[in-house]
């Protein structure tokens, strides 16, 4: 008996043991690629924004539906004349190493995000604050930028003008606060496990590049007791199929993106856990506004006219995208969208018209060659449209057209990097519901998302007078005014306005379809 006892004993501590891990609740979630970084104020792209979301909350944040509702603040005030705004924060807002969250921190945040030392590429997101756009451009210093701790639970944030989507502005993951004493003490490496310190409802515990990121629930999150997920698994799902496959064996809960030409199979398959909706994004080619031959707006022109968007839509997209002519996608309440000139054409009046451009600007069949390469990250979908858009250059003018992948980090960071490249694949989702968010990749000087380098100083000044404009109606005529600019010049190319993809297993509850495509885990749980 006596040995069997210390057998008996180290059987139960085992089953213990393994109870306790089964309790544990893991959410697996395929996130399309690895982020280039988790420093907010570096950040670009989605699928940095969705690890953020869970480990940071701002002001403001987005509930399970995509609306805007209080986050770190429990409430705020307006002035009258809509300029300034007083926030008030939770009492039991807390970090993860349990600090108290204050009104300080959202300070310093602002603060570094607007220092020039800091060259965050998405500063001028928040121009709107007062003296916001002098900092970042050296003229003033960061202490004198708009916003202020009334006291440790009172933040007020003045703007140079009124701004109708502030709050949704807020919203932006660059919005998102960081620990002064953690980001001072570890420089850089903030961003590290162990050195991370965060106020949303997950705590950042791995980070293994090319595998997974895992971020934990946070104990003192003011609302961790509705969190339902224990532990969230990022995996960077780049290769679609693959992602699919394990969905489908069950390794993944759900999974942004999958390979669209499977989407008729996979709604048979797998009926309502194949999940496409509306959304703010477009698909567009970035086109190289300073190198020769594409410098030349005629043959800007004639690469977009010779694209078949309705192909790309059909046949690529199985109908999960829309042509698109304008720069901003439908659904913005109270704007219409200008078109490109082009747009009322039939296909081949618009591939003539094409050539002929193209033979005006001294290239295709009466003269040399145009020469194009097409650069993509990798992905299936963006395979697919490059080498269909490759092959209608090369029929309707004879183009000779190369194609060069690379994964979504390097391909981001070259373009924003000014990287020598002739035409490159991109895609924007709307970081807030208004036109002006589109218009600012066409902006001079926008480092985050004027890959193209478009630049036209009309466009510009339009663009500045519609953020002073208060009348809505005149605010949207003028912006669209813009827009029409830059596509009678083509400094980029719109191709498609596409719809949200994922997967979602049946075991997922709370999760909701929204135009914003936010889906914070904390909303989440999973039912095995």
């Amino acid at each position: 008996m006596s040995r069997i006892r210390p057998f008996l004993c180290a059987v139960a501590a085992l089953f213990a043991l393994t109870t306790l891990a089964q309790a544990e609740t893991v959410y697996h979630r395929g996130n399309a690629g690895d982020p280039k970084t988790l420093d907010a104020h570096q950040t670009s792209i989605d699928v940095e924004a969705n690890i953020l979301w869970d480990l940071l909350e701002g002001l403001v944040a987005y509930d399970a539906a995509g609306k805007v509702v209080p986050g770190a603040a429990e409430s705020w005030t307006m002035s009258q004349d809509g300029t300034v705004y007083t926030f008030k924060l939770r009492a039991d807002g807390k970090w993860s190493n349990g600090d108290p969250v204050k009104a300080s921190d959202f300070v310093f945040s602002f603060r570094r995000i607007m220092d020039p030392q800091t060259a965050a590429k998405y500063a001028s997101l928040h121009y709107p604050i007062r003296n916001a756009e002098k900092i970042n451009k050296d003229e003033m210093k960061p202490e004198e930028l708009g916003v202020k701790a009334v006291d440790d639970l009172t933040l007020e944030i003045a703007l140079e003008r009124p701004t109708p989507y502030f709050l949704e502005l807020l919203t932006h993951q660059t919005a998102l606060p960081m620990h002064q004493a953690s980001v001072e003490k570890f420089g850089k490496d903030f961003v590290r496990p162990g050195n991370f310190v965060s106020n949303g409802a997950y705590s950042l515990a791995e980070n293994v590049p090319g595998d997974h990121i895992k971020v934990v629930k946070n104990p003192h999150y003011w609302d961790a007791a509705n969190v339902k997920v224990d532990v969230v698994m990022f995996y960077p799902t780049e290769d679609n199929a693959a992602a699919v496959r394990r969905f489908m064996a069950g390794e993944l809960d759900t999974n942004y993106q999958f390979p669209i030409d499977q989407l008729p199979f996979l709604k048979e398959k797998l009926g309502g856990q194949v999940r496409t909706s509306p959304y703010l994004a477009i698909e567009y080619y970035a086109i190289n506004n300073k190198k020769e031959p594409f410098s030349d707006p005629r043959v800007r022109r004639a690469l977009a006219m010779a694209i078949d968007r309705d192909f790309l839509a059909d046949k690529i997209w199985s109908g999960a995208a829309v042509p698109a002519y304008s720069l901003v996608p439908p659904g913005i309440n109270g704007y219409t969208p200008a078109e490109a000139e082009f747009a009322a054409l039939s296909q081949l009046d618009r591939e003539d018209e094409a050539k002929k451009l193209i033979e005006e600007a001294g290239y295709g069949p009466g003269g040399k060659p145009l020469k194009i390469e097409i650069r993509y990250n990798t992905n299936d979908a963006h395979k697919k449209v490059a080498t269909a858009i490759a092959d209608m250059w090369k029929q309707v003018f004879g183009a000779e057209v190369t194609l060069l992948n690379t994964d979504i980090k390097t391909h981001y960071a070259h373009l924003q990097n000014r990287g020598d490249f002739d035409v490159a694949r991109a895609g924007w989702v709307g970081d807030y519901a208004d036109a002006q968010n589109f218009l600012y990749l066409g902006v001079t000087g926008n480092a985050v998302g004027n890959y193209s380098q478009f630049s036209n100083a009309k466009f510009d000044e339009l663009v500045k007078t519609s953020d002073a404009t208060l009348d809505p109606a005149e605010r949207a005529k003028i912006m669209a005014e813009a827009e029409a600019i830059l596509l009678a010049e083509m400094g980029l190319i719109p191709i498609l306005n596409r719809t949200s993809l994922h997967l979602v297993s049946d075991k997922v509850k709370g999760w909701a379809d929204n135009v914003r495509n936010v889906h914070r885990s904390r909303y989440i749980s999973i039912e095995r």
